[in-house]
């Protein structure tokens, strides 16, 4: 959230701290994972993608706030992480 902290997204989240919720989403494999970083980067949806190091290993992406329809299929493919 950092990285965009000056999102207007961003900023209505942190303000009500109180109502804060998260989604964690799982995807089969680092192939899907980057087609999520790139439905994303189509849909206009700031992100950014984690990348372990040394391997260079894509790992995990975060979004900034969104509610679920501005996402359209953007992360249609992912399923609730249990």
């Amino acid at each position: 959230m950092q990285k965009y902290r000056d999102d207007e997204r961003v900023k209505a989240y942190v303000d009500d701290i109180n109502s804060m919720h998260k989604v964690v989403l799982e995807t089969k494999n680092e192939a899907s994972l980057l087609k999520m970083a790139e439905n994303l980067k189509q849909n206009n949806i700031p992100y950014y993608l984690w990348t372990e190091q040394p391997e260079n290993i894509p790992t995990c992406l975060a979004t900034v706030p969104v509610v679920r329809s501005d996402l359209g299929d953007a992360l249609k493919k992912c399923s609730l992480m249990r």
